[in-house]
């Protein structure tokens, strides 16, 4: 052989030049399966795709990965669009993407699902985080596209329900590149101005894609972070947006959004005047009451002659007086009948009365002398006796033995 001998970068570069010229693999469509998916710091998605019987690497690069409606992951199997080259440098070929889609089911639908769960473990749908719409606005900020339909009827059905309600009309687009920017920066500016009481955000009716700006994180987030209670109002009543779980309430259209903001200004002027004929006939109620209940006490025979007023009081007065007294002489006996047996108790127990009946008390220096071991000969003694005392001298001391 005498061919000239090649270098590795030269071979590496003519495989390139033939996977780049080649017709079909120029333009790729496979189905396969994700496997060990990774985005580098530089934004560049890496992967495998591999079916049953083999395994090619991928790659798509930050550019084309930016337009992913979803985030795809291991295990999802896709249909890629791309070319296939090598890489000189490794020595391998690839398939370059530049287009992805979930095999089976849309892209819109996958990225659909896949917020609605994350924003749902988040809490941005939890109950206790709505708020209530207050029962009479004063303004309602309509934050839609100011050319469309949907804005027109928001603003007749308003107007015909509550025209004393102000409307303000913030022009935003509603679909397109940078629409869910727009919505979420309008959202933002209004409800940090404090310019509404009510704020509708929504639109017409259309295809997943034209409805597609409310199924926007950052659609999502601002409705969220609003202060000012939100109504969502997005396509038709089969329609379901993620801003439509978000939002404090969800309308089934545009008009129905504008029917609950408001109340029915016809229906409030009945509700007053039901009103104003129960405090009417209360009112009324009230002063026939009174007034028969001052006819009852004007036909008393006091208000013709107030002297009997008096009399009767007098004759109050004396009676209460008799029970007092009554009441007063019934308890002084009582009294007198216990002093009476408390005196008698106490006589019963006095010395003197044991001494009229011929007994006496012998008192010493250190008062009554109740044993003849508290005396000694020579002791003077003072000899109590019924009718008076006598003073003796011991003599003598015998103590008897028992």
């Amino acid at each position: 052989m005498n061919a000239r001998p090649l270098s590795v970068t030269e071979v590496s570069a003519y495989i390139k030049s033939l996977l780049d010229r080649d017709a079909v693999l120029g333009q790729l469509c496979v189905r396969g399966e994700l496997s060990n998916y990774k985005i580098h710091s530089s934004g560049h998605h890496y992967f495998t795709l591999k079916d049953d019987g083999a395994v090619i690497n991928a790659v798509m690069f930050r550019s084309d990965a930016s337009r992913l409606p979803f985030q795809p992951g291991n295990g999802m199997k896709v249909i890629v669009y791309g070319r296939v080259s090598s890489f000189p440098k490794s020595g391998q070929y690839q398939i370059y993407v530049s287009q992805m889609q979930p095999d089976g089911v849309g892209a819109l639908y996958v990225a659909f699902e896949q917020l609605k769960e994350k924003l749902l473990r988040e809490g941005l749908f939890a109950k206790e985080a709505k708020k209530p719409l207050p029962r009479y606005p004063r303004r309602i900020a309509l934050v839609t596209s100011p050319t469309g339909a949907a804005v027109r009827d928001m603003i007749r059905v308003l107007g015909r329900r509550f025209p004393a309600c102000e409307v303000l009309v913030c022009p935003v687009k509603v679909q397109g590149e940078g629409a869910a920017q727009e919505i979420a920066a309008m959202l933002a500016y209004v409800d940090g101005h404090r310019l509404a009481d009510v704020i509708i955000t929504g639109r017409g009716g259309g295809s997943i894609e034209d409805l597609w700006a409310f199924n926007e994180e950052a659609v999502a987030r601002a409705i969220f972070a609003c202060r000012t209670p939100v109504i969502s109002a997005v396509g038709h009543e089969p329609d379901v947006t993620i801003a439509d779980f978000v939002a404090d309430v969800r309308a089934a259209t545009p008009s129905n959004a504008a029917e609950l903001a408001v109340c029915d200004a016809a229906e409030l002027r009945i509700g007053l005047r039901n009103v104003l004929s129960h405090m009417t006939r209360s009112v009324l109620s009230q002063i026939a009451e009174k007034r028969a209940r001052l006819e009852a006490v004007a036909s008393k025979r006091i208000m013709s002659s107030p002297y009997e007023y008096l009399n009767e009081r007098s004759l109050l007065l004396s009676m209460q007086e008799q029970r007092m007294t009554g009441a007063m002489a019934a308890l002084l006996a009582e009294k007198r009948k216990q002093y009476v047996r408390l005196a008698a108790a106490m006589d019963a127990l006095s010395p003197l009365k044991v001494l009229s009946r011929g007994y006496s008390m012998v008192q010493g220096e250190g008062g009554v002398v109740k044993s003849v071991s508290g005396v000694a000969p020579g002791d003077r003694l003072t000899i109590r006796f019924a009718d008076g005392q006598a003073g003796c001298l011991v003599q003598s001391v015998e103590k008897e033995e028992k």
